[in-house]
């Protein structure tokens, strides 16, 4: 199953250390927030080792629902 790692913006605060901690550049910032790029992102964990807040968690991605 593929999964994404997905920003909680409740949680969220905004500091960059996800996006500074990605070794495959697959979170960058949009309207202040890190948004995840499901085609780039490795299912490594170094974003939720790196977020100080909780706000990382994985998902299915939504090409993976499709499939079924």
């Amino acid at each position: 199953m593929e999964m994404s790692a997905f920003i909680l913006e409740k949680l969220c605060l905004a500091c960059k250390h996800c996006v500074n901690a990605c070794p495959v550049q697959a979170i960058t910032m949009m309207a202040h927030f890190p948004v995840v790029d499901p085609t780039k992102c490795t299912e490594c964990e170094t974003c939720i080792e790196s977020c100080m807040h909780g706000a990382i968690t994985f998902r299915v991605t939504e090409e993976e629902k499709a499939n079924g």
